[in-house]
This record gives C-alpha cells, sequence and structure tokens, in this order.
C-alpha cells in the first residue's frame, strides 16, 4: 500500500479493548433484503483459501517494484491465473516516471564533533561536492537575498516552504548543495515531488544535529563540509494493470448491464517481498475471479490488479481516466482489497475516501453481518487504489485489517506472516457481498440505515472516528 498519499495506511490504528474496556464501533445497522443462506453458500463453498496461500507464496518470492522484471514476472503469471480460470485477460502498459534511490549518502563536517547520518530526498540528485556551511534560516528567497551561498553549502530549517522551494531558492543564488534539519525529533524522510533539473544535490540530517550544526555556526566556527549523493536516477519505466471480465449471463435488452470492479495492486516495495502488501489482495481478487466465474449474474464484474500503486496510484488512476464515459456511469461499486491477510495486523475494516457509507459498504456490511452477526466496521481513509475510483464518482471502499502489522514495508513481508484465516474471511465477506448484488434477481437488496455512535480511536497520524 502506498506509505505517501494519505498517505497509507501506514494506516489507520485501531485499538480495541484497550485499557480494560472493550470499545464497541459502532456501524450502520442494515435493514437489508438479507440474501437466502443457500445463496452465499453458492460463493463460500467455492473459496479454496489454499488456493490463494500458494498464490501469495509464489508472489512473494522477491520484490515486485514497479517498472522491473519481477513486476512484469508476476502480471503474467497473474495473467495466466485469469486464463486458467477461463478467463481472457488482458495486459494494459503504461508509463511513468521513476526515481531510484541512491545507494550511497554521506555527510561529513569539518570542525563537527561526531557522525552526522544523513538522509536524501526522494528527487535528490547525485553529485560529489565539499564546501563552506552558510546557515539560510527557512531558505525562503528573502533570508537568501540576506545570505551569500554562491560556492556554498545553505543549510536550512524545515518549515514554512516545501522542501523543493528551498532547494531551489538555494540553488538560484548558487548553492552547490542544501543540508535541510527537521524542525521536530527524528529523522526527517521527505519528497522533492518530481524530476527537476535545476536541483542541488540535498541530503536531510535531524533536528538535534541539525541545531548542534547551527550553535557552531553561531559560535563562529568555520564549518566545511563534504557531501556524497551516489546511484540515485530519475527515468521512464512500464508498469502493468491486468484485466479480467467476467460478462452479465443475462442481460437486460432495454440497458446495459452494471460493472462491479474487485481490485488489488500487484506491485510492491523496494526490499518486501510485499506477502501481505499486496500479494495477498491480489491473490483473493484471483480466487474471486475463479470462485465467480460460473456463477450466473445479471451484472458485469472485472477483476484488476494495478502496477505502481506504491508510487502514488498510478495504475489505478492510468486505467479509471481511461475508462469510457458509459463505462464510468454504468460501474456501481469498487470492492479493493490492500494488506488483507497479515495475521499481525488488528480487525477488518472498510475505508472510503470520504468517510461515508456508500453501495460498497452497505453490501459488505450486509454480507458481514449474515456471516459474522456483526458488521464490518468503516471509517475514513486513501492511501490505495480505492481513491482513484472514488475520484471519478464511483462508489468505492478499501479493505484492510487495522491497525496494520509492524512490519509493513518492511524486508519481513513474507509468506509466514500470512493468516489464512483472514484470507477466507475477507473472500467470503467481499465474494458474497460482490454476488448478492451480482446475481440474477428481479429485486436487489435495499438498504435504509440508521447511523450508530460514533467512537473515536487511535490514528497512526492523529485521531480519526469509525462509525
Amino acid at each position: 500500500m502506498k506509505k505517501q498519499f494519505l498517505s497509507l495506511t501506514l494506516i489507520t490504528a485501531l485499538t480495541l479493548g484497550t485499557a480494560g474496556t472493550t470499545t464497541a464501533l459502532a456501524a450502520p445497522h442494515s435493514s437489508a433484503v438479507i440474501s437466502e443462506p443457500s445463496t452465499d453458500k453458492q460463493v463460500i463453498k467455492r473459496i479454496d483459501v489454499d488456493k490463494i496461500y500458494k498464490n501469495i507464496e509464489y508472489l512473494s518470492q522477491t520484490p515486485r517494484v514497479a517498472g522491473t522484471d519481477s513486476e512484469y514476472k508476476a502480471v503474467q503469471f497473474i495473467k495466466k491465473q485469469f486464463q486458467s480460470y477461463g478467463y481472457k485477460a488482458d495486459i494494459e502498459e503504461f508509463s511513468f516516471l521513476s526515481y531510484t534511490d541512491p545507494n550511497l549518502v554521506e555527510l561529513s563536517v569539518a570542525g563537527f564533533d561526531g557522525e552526522i547520518q544523513a538522509n536524501h530526498l526522494t528527487y535528490s540528485v547525485n553529485g560529489d561536492l565539499s564546501g563552506e556551511v552558510v546557515y539560510a534560516g527557512l531558505g525562503t528567497k528573502e533570508e537568501l537575498e540576506q545570505t551569500d551561498v554562491a560556492g556554498k553549502i545553505a543549510l536550512i530549517q524545515r518549515g514554512s516552504l516545501t522542501f523543493a522551494e528551498k532547494v531551489l531558492n538555494a540553488a538560484e543564488k548558487g548553492a552547490t548543495g542544501v543540508i535541510l534539519f527537521n524542525n521536530a525529533d527524528g529523522e526527517l524522510n521527505g519528497t522533492l515531488g518530481e524530476d527537476n533539473d535545476k536541483f542541488i544535490p540535498s541530503v536531510t540530517i535531524t533536528k538535534k544535529d541539525g541545531e548542534a550544526l547551527l550553535e557552531k555556526f553561531n559560535d563562529g566556527v568555520k564549518l566545511t563540509a563534504s557531501l556524497k549523493i551516489e546511484g540515485a536516477h530519475s527515468g521512464e519505466k512500464t508498469s502493468y494493470n491486468v484485466v479480467a471480465t467476467k460478462k452479465a449471463t443475462k442481460n437486460n435488452k432495454a440497458k446495459k448491464s452494471d460493472i462491479i470492479y474487485i481490485t488489488g495492486h500487484h506491485d510492491s516495495v523496494a526490499g518486501a517481498p510485499g506477502a501481505n502488501d499486496d500479494a495477498s489482495g491480489t491473490s483473493v481478487t484471483l480466487e474471486l475471479a475463479r470462485v465467480l466465474k460460473n456463477l450466473p449474474t445479471d451484472t458485469e464484474i472485472r477483476f484488476v490488479t494495478f502496477g505502481a500503486e506504491e508510487n502514488g496510484l498510478l495504475g489505478s488512476q492510468h486505467y479509471v481516466d481511461n475508462l469510457p464515459d458509459d463505462d464510468i456511469k454504468r460501474t456501481i461499486a469498487n470492492f479493493n482489497l490492500d494488506m488483507v491477510g497479515s495475521k499481525d495486523a488488528g480487525d477488518l475494516v472498510i475505508l472510503t475516501n470520504d468517510g461515508e457509507t456508500n453501495l460498497v459498504t452497505d453490501l459488505a456490511q450486509s454480507s458481514s453481518t449474515r456471516l459474522n452477526g456483526e458488521p464490518t466496521p468503516y471509517g475514513q481513509g486513501g492511501r490505495s487504489d480505492h481513491v482513484s475510483f472514488a475520484e471519478a464518482g464511483i462508489p468505492a471502499a478499501l479493505f484492510i485489517h487495522s491497525p496494520s502489522e509492524p512490519w509493513y514495508h518492511t524486508p519481513d513481508d513474507n509468506i509466514d506472516k500470512i493468516s489464512k484465516e483472514k484470507l477466507q474471511d475477507v473472500a467470503e465477506i467481499v465474494g458474497t457481498a460482490v454476488y448478492d448484488q451480482a446475481k440474477i434477481e428481479a429485486k436487489k437488496p435495499d438498504f435504509n440505515h440508521k447511523k450508530g455512535k460514533k467512537v473515536k480511536v487511535p490514528y497512526l497520524f492523529g485521531e480519526k472516528e469509525f462509525k
């Protein structure tokens, strides 16, 4: 799942039953037209969790970074799986600008005791330079007008402006490099936003180290720094979406059928095998394609795995942007599956881009009530491919467990961390919810919500509310 953009999930950190109390997450109560148990059974009896697990195991042998050979290998595997279920699977290519992180970032400062740990900013450029360090405040144009940074390395504090504005302001005045220090405790990670040939080599350091350098500077100590960045690269790459379509088996001759999407993303971040993020969502999508293939429907169901989600939801944005207007109008739901199998994550939640209910939450809460006796709670969250659908006006929601696992986006995201029980639960809830709407019936589910009490829960980034 994408780390920035909400950025992710690192998503929500939902805590149930802490401090000796049980926090009940109230959810809208559905007075829906309840499906016959036999209808749900048609889906549930077909789900084979071992198939889901084996697909995750195959996909998570190596990281699947967008634009790499390993992603392409995963795409070919996904296409082959769809075809084995009887689908005509299409691969959709798209290009994107990719940044490769440097393999070396070094900073040393003469006249300063101790080592300084430096990080790069995304889109930082390569360089090997030395020069006098001068303090340029927050890096505003006004401050740089009053500071001689030509041929020198500018020490700039975080705040007020974007990192890119600070770097470009310093570059405009002739600085050869930039050292950005944090205004809060901890490491400073960030991005310059995009590729720009006017950027100069830039690194980030902690507040503690930055203030120590500033103290030396204010004491009249002349500081000289050596800064080196190697291996960074920006360039165009190709990623892929894989699409399989189940046409309606019974069409209303008066109008074209509705469309439902079940989606996940097949790419992962560098260094992470991505078993949960998101081989799990991809593999549940594949299994539901197999399960629903021969069930009668009056609704078209499209199964898509997206590329370059971790680069900013690029695959889903490309896909939705290129949908014909008629397809968008006919699309009634997007069930997006991201990180749905971690045994170390919390409980299942449904997140919508605006935090409000829609057809997806209605159907899923109805199915989870039938299956588990209570509706899956919902809340607000972005950072995954449901956002691309929501921004096109399509009812969409993300299915994910919260709080997220502690090893999210790390080398420990491997098959050993996957829970078959959670995979089964998600496949059942989503599969029966989709079929409840897509099955051939004169009357579709009808929902009349009575909103429950809002309950505040802790998030990794501030406090949000589940409804």
